[in-house]
């Protein structure tokens, strides 16, 4: 007699529909013993202001110039900018011949701006352990960037086109400074992993008449498994094709192409998203939860297709697996064939969903 296909415990595949591709499953290996590397967990003690913490209010930075004594959120160029404003314009390279160079060596110049956004002048607090309200200036600070970079583009010819909004926390995601703060790259082309999403929202879009994100947000408020948080405007779930242990998305609850096109209503429902997620990330295994997080929006000054096809979500991409020493890492066979997991998301979504909502520690609170 055949046995029934168990989706806790046998291997499968499950498909990515925002980037059009597969991720490996396969939850029996999450019995498995761990003899491999250990992170050190984060300290708890960490002072309120740092006197050598380039991001502190009133300090100097590397470059020699100074901080304002800052009393909210906080944005400044930044000083090590991976793209730049003042260079030449340089489009594909193409001679219009079939020649292998062509087909196989493309090089094209890319400028932009890049922003540090200081969520706080307290050196000691991260997102779980700041308020509401804070959260509110912080996600008014991205809306008034966004606007103010789209102005640019629009009234002075800047080179922008996309602002990628972003978040690495802790010494595990490679954070070299732990002040609470994100980063705001904007360029003039539309970064590849945003641009696959594009594609699967068009293709999506002709092929049902439909928007991929609605349809996933309805499916997924119909089954609920993979839901862990919810309110009036967004919902916290769990990906069905999850690559990191306890990866999450914030998606909106109806259609909303960018930032700049939220209410005041859903900026602190988002603040409020936030807190509850990354306070649930910390009691996870007691810990300060280490993660890479980023805005995914339409770009800036969009029409057409880009604004009506746009979907504001939000990814969470942490790397502890179980324990606040044991992390993820994507390497051998995901780097070969595809990303694989041990933890179902329906697993990941319930045990997330049932953490208490006060943080574990409070001290700073």
């Amino acid at each position: 007699m055949s046995q029934e296909f168990d989706f806790t415990d046998n291997s499968h595949r499950r498909y990515n529909p925002l980037t059009d591709s597969w991720i490996l499953v396969s939850p029996h290996r999450a019995k498995r013993p761990w003899l491999g590397q250990q992170e050190t967990p984060a300290k708890s003690t960490i002072p309120e202001y740092d006197e050598k913490c380039f991001l502190c209010p009133g300090n100097k930075r590397v470059t020699g110039g100074a901080n304002p004594k800052y009393e909210s959120t906080y944005v400044f160029q930044n000083d090590f900018a991976a793209v730049k404003i003042d260079q030449p314009a340089l489009a594909v390279q193409d001679s219009g011949k079939d020649t292998l160079k062509d087909r196989l060596i493309k090089v094209q110049g890319v400028r932009g701006n890049c922003f540090v956004i200081c969520f706080s002048p307290k050196h000691n607090l991260t997102i779980p352990q700041m308020n509401v309200k804070d959260l509110f200036s912080v996600i008014s600070t991205w809306q008034g960037l966004y606007n103010d970079l789209a102005k640019q583009a629009r009234d002075d010819n800047k080179p922008f086109k996309y602002l990628q909004i972003f978040e690495n926390k802790g010494t595990a995601m490679g954070c070299s400074n732990l002040h609470p703060h994100g980063q705001a790259w904007c360029l003039e082309e539309i970064p590849s992993e945003v641009s696959q999403e594009f594609k699967s929202f068009d293709k999506y879009k002709h092929a049902h008449n439909a928007d991929l994100l609605g349809d996933y947000v309805k499916l997924e408020m119909e089954e609920r498994s993979r839901i862990v948080l919810e309110n009036d405007s967004f919902l916290v779930l769990v990906p069905y094709w999850a690559v990191w242990p306890f990866e999450t998305m914030i998606v909106a609850k109806t259609k909303t192409p960018s930032i700049a096109h939220f209410t005041d209503k859903q900026k602190e429902d988002l603040a409020s998203m936030m807190k509850q997620l990354t306070v649930k990330y910390d009691n996870l295994f007691e810990t300060s939860f280490p993660y890479s997080m980023g805005l995914h929006q339409a770009p800036l000054n969009a029409t057409g297709d880009e604004l009506n096809n746009a979907w504001f979500h939000m990814h969470f991409y942490p790397p502890l697996l179980r324990s606040a020493t044991v992390r993820k890492f994507l390497v051998g066979f995901e780097m070969l064939g595809e990303p694989q997991r041990d933890l179902t998301a329906e697993q990941a979504a319930e045990r997330l969903r049932k953490l208490d909502g006060v943080h574990h520690y409070t001290e700073n609170l």
